[in-house]
Protein backbone atom coordinates (compact mmCIF):
# COMPACT_ATOMS: atom_id res chain seq x y z
CA UNK A 1 0.00 0.00 0.00
CA UNK A 2 1.25 3.40 -0.79
CA UNK A 3 2.47 5.65 1.66
CA UNK A 4 0.16 8.85 1.97
CA UNK A 5 1.80 12.81 0.63
CA UNK A 6 4.27 13.52 3.09
CA UNK A 7 2.75 16.00 6.00
CA UNK A 8 -0.84 14.61 4.76
CA UNK A 9 -4.08 12.93 5.92
CA UNK A 10 -5.48 11.29 3.14
CA UNK A 11 -8.33 9.09 4.74
CA UNK A 12 -10.16 11.92 6.28
CA UNK A 13 -9.87 13.96 3.47
CA UNK A 14 -11.49 10.98 1.26
CA UNK A 15 -14.24 10.52 4.16
CA UNK A 16 -14.80 14.53 3.76
CA UNK A 17 -15.38 13.97 -0.15
CA UNK A 18 -17.70 10.91 0.58
CA UNK A 19 -20.21 12.86 -1.83
CA UNK A 20 -17.82 13.84 -4.64
CA UNK A 21 -16.62 10.28 -4.81
CA UNK A 22 -19.72 8.48 -5.15
CA UNK A 23 -21.10 11.01 -7.87
CA UNK A 24 -17.93 10.25 -9.74
CA UNK A 25 -18.55 6.04 -9.07
CA UNK A 26 -22.00 6.47 -10.54
CA UNK A 27 -21.47 9.02 -13.50
CA UNK A 28 -18.84 6.07 -14.59
CA UNK A 29 -21.58 3.74 -14.16
CA UNK A 30 -24.07 5.51 -16.09
CA UNK A 31 -22.72 5.17 -19.40
CA UNK A 32 -22.66 8.26 -22.41
CA UNK A 33 -25.76 10.25 -22.72
CA UNK A 34 -26.68 12.79 -25.68
CA UNK A 35 -30.08 13.86 -24.30
CA UNK A 36 -31.65 13.23 -27.51
CA UNK A 37 -33.90 10.52 -26.12
CA UNK A 38 -37.74 10.49 -26.84
CA UNK A 39 -39.15 14.11 -27.11
CA UNK A 40 -36.18 15.91 -24.96
CA UNK A 41 -34.93 19.00 -26.79
CA UNK A 42 -31.57 17.87 -28.33
CA UNK A 43 -28.21 19.29 -26.76
CA UNK A 44 -24.55 18.63 -26.60
CA UNK A 45 -23.47 15.63 -24.24
CA UNK A 46 -23.91 16.40 -20.64
CA UNK A 47 -20.29 16.01 -19.87
CA UNK A 48 -19.59 18.47 -22.20
CA UNK A 49 -21.78 21.23 -20.06
CA UNK A 50 -20.79 23.93 -17.56
CA UNK A 51 -22.94 24.94 -14.43
CA UNK A 52 -25.00 27.14 -16.32
CA UNK A 53 -25.91 24.97 -19.38
CA UNK A 54 -26.47 22.21 -16.81
CA UNK A 55 -29.03 24.34 -15.05
CA UNK A 56 -30.84 25.30 -18.62
CA UNK A 57 -30.89 21.62 -19.21
CA UNK A 58 -32.86 20.72 -15.95
CA UNK A 59 -34.99 23.28 -16.84
CA UNK A 60 -35.79 22.11 -20.25
CA UNK A 61 -35.80 18.71 -19.36
CA UNK A 62 -38.33 19.16 -16.31
CA UNK A 63 -40.35 20.64 -18.92
CA UNK A 64 -40.55 17.62 -20.80
CA UNK A 65 -41.09 15.53 -17.58
CA UNK A 66 -44.02 17.67 -16.70
CA UNK A 67 -45.61 16.97 -19.74
CA UNK A 68 -45.37 13.67 -19.59
CA UNK A 69 -44.06 12.23 -16.23
CA UNK A 70 -44.77 8.62 -16.94
CA UNK A 71 -42.31 8.45 -19.88
CA UNK A 72 -38.89 6.55 -18.74
CA UNK A 73 -36.67 8.25 -20.98
CA UNK A 74 -37.58 12.03 -19.70
CA UNK A 75 -37.49 10.60 -16.12
CA UNK A 76 -34.18 8.93 -16.73
CA UNK A 77 -32.37 12.02 -18.26
CA UNK A 78 -34.01 14.73 -15.67
CA UNK A 79 -33.05 12.85 -12.57
CA UNK A 80 -29.30 12.19 -14.62
CA UNK A 81 -28.78 15.84 -15.36
CA UNK A 82 -30.64 17.26 -11.41
CA UNK A 83 -27.73 14.94 -9.57
CA UNK A 84 -25.24 16.84 -11.59
CA UNK A 85 -26.81 19.97 -10.19
CA UNK A 86 -26.27 18.96 -6.82
CA UNK A 87 -30.47 18.32 -6.48
CA UNK A 88 -30.20 14.65 -5.24
CA UNK A 89 -33.58 14.47 -3.32
CA UNK A 90 -35.47 16.09 -6.28
CA UNK A 91 -33.59 13.42 -8.72
CA UNK A 92 -34.23 10.61 -6.12
CA UNK A 93 -38.25 11.84 -6.40
CA UNK A 94 -38.22 11.51 -9.81
CA UNK A 95 -37.03 8.33 -10.16
CA UNK A 96 -39.51 7.05 -7.46
CA UNK A 97 -42.28 7.80 -9.56
CA UNK A 98 -40.58 6.84 -12.94
CA UNK A 99 -40.10 3.18 -10.60
CA UNK A 100 -43.55 3.06 -10.09
CA UNK A 101 -44.97 3.39 -12.97
CA UNK A 102 -41.76 1.07 -14.81
CA UNK A 103 -41.80 -1.60 -11.62
CA UNK A 104 -40.01 -4.27 -13.85
CA UNK A 105 -37.58 -2.13 -16.50
CA UNK A 106 -33.60 -3.18 -15.33
CA UNK A 107 -32.82 0.31 -16.96
CA UNK A 108 -35.12 2.16 -14.46
CA UNK A 109 -34.58 0.18 -11.67
CA UNK A 110 -30.86 0.66 -12.06
CA UNK A 111 -31.38 4.77 -12.31
CA UNK A 112 -33.37 4.56 -9.28
CA UNK A 113 -30.54 2.74 -7.47
CA UNK A 114 -28.15 5.50 -8.47
CA UNK A 115 -30.40 8.15 -7.16
CA UNK A 116 -30.71 6.13 -4.03
CA UNK A 117 -27.16 6.22 -3.50
CA UNK A 118 -26.13 9.68 -4.17
CA UNK A 119 -29.09 10.83 -1.85
CA UNK A 120 -27.22 8.95 0.76
CA UNK A 121 -29.85 6.03 0.87
CA UNK A 122 -26.58 3.38 0.48
CA UNK A 123 -28.06 0.15 1.72
CA UNK A 124 -31.77 0.90 -0.11
CA UNK A 125 -29.80 1.79 -3.45
CA UNK A 126 -27.43 -1.81 -3.27
CA UNK A 127 -30.89 -4.02 -2.34
CA UNK A 128 -32.62 -1.97 -5.96
CA UNK A 129 -29.78 -2.24 -7.63
CA UNK A 130 -29.44 -6.13 -7.00
CA UNK A 131 -33.61 -6.47 -7.84
CA UNK A 132 -32.39 -4.84 -11.22
CA UNK A 133 -29.48 -7.73 -11.58
CA UNK A 134 -30.54 -10.76 -13.70
CA UNK A 135 -27.80 -13.75 -13.08
CA UNK A 136 -28.80 -15.33 -16.23
CA UNK A 137 -27.90 -12.03 -17.77
CA UNK A 138 -25.67 -9.90 -16.16
CA UNK A 139 -25.07 -6.08 -16.98
CA UNK A 140 -21.87 -4.84 -16.61
CA UNK A 141 -23.12 -1.83 -15.66
CA UNK A 142 -25.25 -2.89 -13.19
CA UNK A 143 -21.86 -5.01 -11.45
CA UNK A 144 -20.18 -1.65 -11.21
CA UNK A 145 -23.08 0.61 -9.70
CA UNK A 146 -23.25 -2.59 -6.99
CA UNK A 147 -19.43 -2.14 -6.73
CA UNK A 148 -19.47 1.54 -6.08
CA UNK A 149 -21.89 1.28 -3.62
CA UNK A 150 -20.12 -1.26 -1.47
CA UNK A 151 -17.32 0.62 -1.35
CA UNK A 152 -18.88 4.00 -0.41
CA UNK A 153 -20.60 1.18 2.58
CA UNK A 154 -16.70 0.02 3.34
CA UNK A 155 -17.06 -3.32 1.67
CA UNK A 156 -14.19 -2.69 -0.65
CA UNK A 157 -12.93 -6.70 -1.04
CA UNK A 158 -16.72 -7.65 -1.91
CA UNK A 159 -16.56 -3.92 -4.46
CA UNK A 160 -13.60 -5.24 -6.21
CA UNK A 161 -15.47 -8.32 -6.79
CA UNK A 162 -17.83 -6.71 -8.78
CA UNK A 163 -15.52 -4.29 -10.78
CA UNK A 164 -13.35 -7.62 -11.99
CA UNK A 165 -16.91 -9.57 -12.44
CA UNK A 166 -17.97 -6.18 -14.75
CA UNK A 167 -14.82 -6.08 -16.78
CA UNK A 168 -15.25 -10.28 -17.38
CA UNK A 169 -18.05 -9.13 -19.03
CA UNK A 170 -17.15 -5.92 -20.80
CA UNK A 171 -13.44 -5.98 -20.56
CA UNK A 172 -11.36 -2.47 -20.48
CA UNK A 173 -14.43 -1.16 -19.79
CA UNK A 174 -13.10 2.32 -18.55
CA UNK A 175 -15.65 3.92 -16.14
CA UNK A 176 -15.29 0.22 -14.71
CA UNK A 177 -11.42 0.45 -14.44
CA UNK A 178 -11.83 4.05 -13.46
CA UNK A 179 -14.07 2.90 -10.50
CA UNK A 180 -12.05 -0.06 -9.63
CA UNK A 181 -9.11 2.69 -9.34
CA UNK A 182 -10.87 5.28 -6.79
CA UNK A 183 -11.67 2.03 -4.88
CA UNK A 184 -8.02 1.85 -4.26
CA UNK A 185 -7.72 5.25 -3.74
CA UNK A 186 -10.30 4.98 -1.18
CA UNK A 187 -8.17 2.57 0.57
CA UNK A 188 -4.96 4.73 0.19
CA UNK A 189 -3.51 2.62 -1.95
CA UNK A 190 -2.51 5.17 -4.46
CA UNK A 191 -0.18 3.45 -6.74
CA UNK A 192 -2.38 1.27 -7.47
CA UNK A 193 -4.90 3.83 -7.63
CA UNK A 194 -2.87 5.02 -10.20
CA UNK A 195 -2.66 2.25 -12.55
CA UNK A 196 -6.11 1.67 -12.87
CA UNK A 197 -6.94 4.96 -13.62
CA UNK A 198 -4.33 5.51 -16.26
CA UNK A 199 -5.62 2.83 -17.37
CA UNK A 200 -8.84 3.86 -17.68
CA UNK A 201 -7.15 6.83 -19.53
CA UNK A 202 -5.91 5.24 -22.01
CA UNK A 203 -8.95 3.49 -23.32
CA UNK A 204 -11.36 4.50 -25.97
CA UNK A 205 -14.57 6.57 -24.63
CA UNK A 206 -12.66 7.72 -21.51
CA UNK A 207 -14.17 10.62 -20.52
CA UNK A 208 -13.39 13.81 -18.60
CA UNK A 209 -14.26 12.48 -15.30
CA UNK A 210 -11.93 9.45 -15.82
CA UNK A 211 -8.78 12.12 -16.18
CA UNK A 212 -10.05 13.55 -13.39
CA UNK A 213 -9.77 10.83 -10.82
CA UNK A 214 -6.20 10.12 -12.40
CA UNK A 215 -5.52 13.77 -11.90
CA UNK A 216 -6.39 13.48 -8.45
CA UNK A 217 -4.71 10.24 -7.65
CA UNK A 218 -1.50 11.85 -8.94
CA UNK A 219 -2.02 15.12 -7.01
CA UNK A 220 -2.40 13.20 -3.84
CA UNK A 221 1.12 11.62 -4.34
CA UNK A 222 2.31 14.94 -4.49
CA UNK A 223 2.65 15.23 -8.62
CA UNK A 224 0.81 18.63 -8.40
CA UNK A 225 2.07 20.03 -12.24
CA UNK A 226 1.86 16.43 -13.70
CA UNK A 227 -1.98 16.34 -12.14
CA UNK A 228 -3.03 20.11 -13.35
CA UNK A 229 -1.64 19.36 -16.82
CA UNK A 230 -3.63 15.88 -17.11
CA UNK A 231 -6.75 17.65 -15.78
CA UNK A 232 -6.70 20.34 -18.49
CA UNK A 233 -6.18 17.71 -21.30
CA UNK A 234 -8.60 17.53 -24.28
CA UNK A 235 -11.03 20.44 -23.25
CA UNK A 236 -12.08 24.00 -23.29
CA UNK A 237 -10.92 26.57 -21.61
CA UNK A 238 -13.37 26.48 -18.96
CA UNK A 239 -14.08 22.76 -18.28
CA UNK A 240 -10.03 23.00 -18.11
CA UNK A 241 -10.41 25.23 -15.44
CA UNK A 242 -12.99 23.86 -13.66
CA UNK A 243 -11.39 20.26 -13.71
CA UNK A 244 -8.56 21.85 -11.99
CA UNK A 245 -10.72 24.03 -9.78
CA UNK A 246 -12.08 20.51 -8.27
CA UNK A 247 -8.50 19.18 -8.13
CA UNK A 248 -7.80 22.59 -6.01
CA UNK A 249 -11.05 21.47 -3.78
CA UNK A 250 -10.19 18.26 -3.33
CA UNK A 251 -6.46 18.63 -2.35
CA UNK A 252 -6.90 21.16 0.07
CA UNK A 253 -9.30 19.39 2.17
CA UNK A 254 -6.09 17.96 3.60
CA UNK A 255 -4.35 21.39 3.91
CA UNK A 256 -2.55 19.66 0.86
CA UNK A 257 -1.99 22.29 -1.64
CA UNK A 258 0.66 24.26 -0.88
CA UNK A 259 2.57 21.90 0.66
CA UNK A 260 1.99 19.43 -2.78
CA UNK A 261 3.04 22.59 -4.69
CA UNK A 262 5.94 23.49 -2.67
CA UNK A 263 7.21 19.56 -3.27
CA UNK A 264 6.87 19.55 -6.82
CA UNK A 265 8.59 22.87 -7.46
CA UNK A 266 11.30 22.20 -4.96
CA UNK A 267 12.13 18.93 -7.41
CA UNK A 268 12.43 21.34 -10.63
Amino acid sequence: MAACPKGSSLRPALLASAGLLIGLFLAGCAGKSNMTTGSIPKSEPVAAMNATQLRGAAERIGEAYEKNPKDRNIGIQYASVLRMNGRNDQALAVMQQVAIANPNDREVLAAYGKAQAAAGQLQQALDTILRAQTPDRPDWRLKSAEGAILDQLGRSSEARQRYRAALDIQPNEPSVLSNLGMSYLLARDLKTAETYLRSAAQQPGADSSVRQNLALAVGLQGRFQEAETIARQELTAQQAEANVAYLRAMLSQQNAWKKLAAEDNSTN
